[in-house]
């Protein structure tokens, strides 16, 4: 905008010596396995999955209203239709008749693997916020190197400066641009996912206990934000996710 053109901002060396030595000391510092996974996950920060706490609740408290009416077993045909692996996999142990702490303890762990799982890939994201800054340095240092080679040469100084600081941009702006954003990114799907999961858990173990449907709903309702507590469209959210149209339910 104030007139310098776009090529000036271009350096090869640069681009090499940054963005390669970033790549290559991240794969250092993790795993093969990991940075195959860097695709992916810059995607999926992108285009984020949908994390409804709301359908869940309303999914597990119509669970609890059947199994109130019907029992447990009545279930079974049910679970077929829900997307949802991990409520899936729950629901079914309840009517599988196992014994509620093993239920905990097997969902828990779940959860933790996942959550495992989870820091492995922003692994490579934090430490690339960490390495890029240094070598944009590191690039910028080299380049004022060549600079003070040259000093006979007046005329060629200020692009060679200029040259020297683009190693710079280039290490703190991929840092603070792409890499640390979108750890952060990934790090906040995660703890929302990991909230999924905890509120899943109370649901399924407060169904398999019997508790009356309106104190299951009271319950899991703390999990949601005061201004998304809208039941009626929650209801209706949970019977699309099981495949049910709203009137069978009513």
């Amino acid at each position: 905008m104030e007139g310098t053109q776009i090529p000036a901002f271009i350096n090869i060396p640069a681009i090499m010596l940054v963005f390669g030595g970033t790549m290559g000391v991240t794969m250092a510092g993790t795993s093969m396995a990991q940075m195959k996974l860097v695709p992916k996950l810059y995607k999926l920060a992108f285009s984020p999955p949908e994390y409804n706490l709301r359908e869940r609740v309303a999914l597990l408290v119509r669970f609890a209203e059947m199994a109130r009416r019907e029992g447990l077993l009545a279930l079974d045909d049910e679970l077929q239709s829900v997307e949802d692996e991990f409520t899936r996999k729950g629901m079914q142990l309840v009517v599988d008749g196992t014994d509620p702490e093993l239920v905990s303890t097997i969902l828990e762990i779940e959860l933790e693997a996942m959550a495992g799982r989870h820091h492995k890939g922003v692994e490579p994201f934090e430490k690339a916020g960490g390495f890029g800054p240094t070598l944009g340095i590191t690039g910028t240092v080299m380049g004022l190197i060549h600079v003070l080679e040259n000093l006979s040469a007046p005329a060629t100084l200020g692009p060679a400066i200029s040259g020297a600081f683009i190693a710079t941009l280039y290490g703190v702006g991929s840092a603070n641009i792409v890499f640390l954003p979108v750890a952060n990114k990934l790090k906040f799907l995660s703890s929302v996912e990991m909230e999924l999961g905890y509120l899943t858990i109370e649901g399924i173990l407060a169904i398999q206990a019997g508790d009356n449907p309106r104190v299951v709903e009271s319950k899991l309702m703390s999990y949601v934000a005061p201004e998304e507590r809208d039941a009626e469209g929650a209801t209706e959210s949970a019977q699309s996710a099981v495949g049910e149209p709203a009137a069978a339910a009513a």
